[in-house]
């Protein structure tokens, strides 16, 4: 019995219903997966998340999330694999992947939610395409970073040249990676 449960969390900004060359170097890898392994797929930037308040010194703690946000946070603790998908953006990820992260601070001190704990059992994947391998390391490191911070296993990434639409499609390569990026080990 297979007990992984994938969560997809795409950054892009492309606009609805366009497949920019990240998603699909995602996609790509998902077809090592078994056909019985649960996935989610969310769209970070068609979410109606909040920004950010940090509240660590005032308040101390956060009320539970609601809306969309209590959506993310409950696909978030459901996982078992937790793979970002973002493009790179100014050598960085995405504003709504950065959102993302920073609620990650109030969901550790969420009383009845535990957090810090829960994602020290979840593996962390990023896929990643750019222009330029070198340039995309910044933001490669940050997530790893992430990962060291909660405990979580760091599966590693997944870098594939991008750029103008289907760039990726012609990254040999990359496509070879992503076959094997989310293989069972």
């Amino acid at each position: 019995m297979n007990d992984r449960r994938y969560l997809f969390l795409v950054a892009s900004t492309r606009e609805p219903g366009h497949v920019g060359n990240t998603e699909w170097l995602a996609r790509q890898a998902t077809a090592a997966l078994p056909a019985d392994v649960p996935q989610q797929w969310l769209h970070l930037a068609a979410m109606n998340l909040p920004p950010f308040v940090d509240r660590r010194h005032t308040a101390g703690t956060y009320a539970p999330p609601e809306g969309e946000l209590k959506t993310l946070l409950d696909a978030t603790l459901a996982c078992t694999d937790l793979v970002l998908v973002a493009p790179v953006y100014w050598y960085s990820i995405p504003s709504s992947l950065k959102t993302y992260l920073d609620h990650w601070s109030g969901w550790m001190r969420t009383p009845g939610v535990p957090f810090k704990e829960q994602m020290a059992a979840k593996r962390l994947h990023l896929i990643t395409t750019s222009g330029n391998r070198d340039k995309a390391q910044p933001m490669i490191d940050s997530v790893r970073l992430c990962a060291e911070f909660l405990s979580m296993p760091w599966a590693g990434a997944l870098w594939g040249k991008g750029g103008p639409p289907d760039a990726v499609q012609a990254d040999a390569e990359a496509v070879a990676a992503a076959a094997r990026f989310l293989a069972p080990r």
